[in-house]
């Protein structure tokens, strides 16, 4: 495959490490909200001993953007039906979990910080996800006014 004159190789190695693991009480993919946010329940993200310096400040955040591989996901699907519509989409247009990188994104609230863990609410992961990477959410540096998903909007209505 190429891109940009670059072959799949040329990137170099591509390793994740995980920096922590979610517990939750989803254990499959189907019992897992299709959206964090529509999610009330408290899940705990606890964090490798090695990178827990790494939660310095992280209180001062009412919101985290959490990035973490979706462990359970179908790496081979490039097309898919949404929760909103018998259409198929491709996975680069919409959320679905399964493709072929599973990074999966959620916005959640902080609710709190016990040492290396953190509980939050609205989380989408099943139970044993490792965690890539916690980030703040900023509303004025993150959210985009305006932003659309042309055929969400259609379908939706709004």
């Amino acid at each position: 495959m190429v891109n940009n004159g670059k072959t799949r190789g040329e990137w170099g190695d591509m390793t994740l490490s995980p920096i922590g693991v979610i517990r939750s009480p989803y254990r499959t993919m189907d019992e897992a909200p299709f959206q964090g946010r529509f999610s009330a329940e408290e899940e705990e993200i606890e964090i490798c001993e090695d990178y827990s310096d790494g939660l310095k400040d992280v209180e001062a955040s009412r919101h985290l953007i959490v990035l973490y591989w979706g462990h359970l996901a179908d790496r081979g699907v490039l097309q898919t039906v949404t929760p909103w519509g018998p259409e198929v989409r491709g996975v680069f247009a919409c959320r679905s979990p399964s493709r072929p990188n599973p990074v999966q994104f959620c916005v959640v609230e902080l609710l709190r910080r016990e040492g290396n863990r953190l509980v939050v609410r609205g989380l989408d992961a099943v139970d044993g996800s490792a965690v890539i990477d916690i980030k703040p959410y900023s509303a004025r540096m993150d959210s985009v006014p305006g932003a659309v998903i042309g055929w969400f909007e259609e379908e939706d209505g709004g």
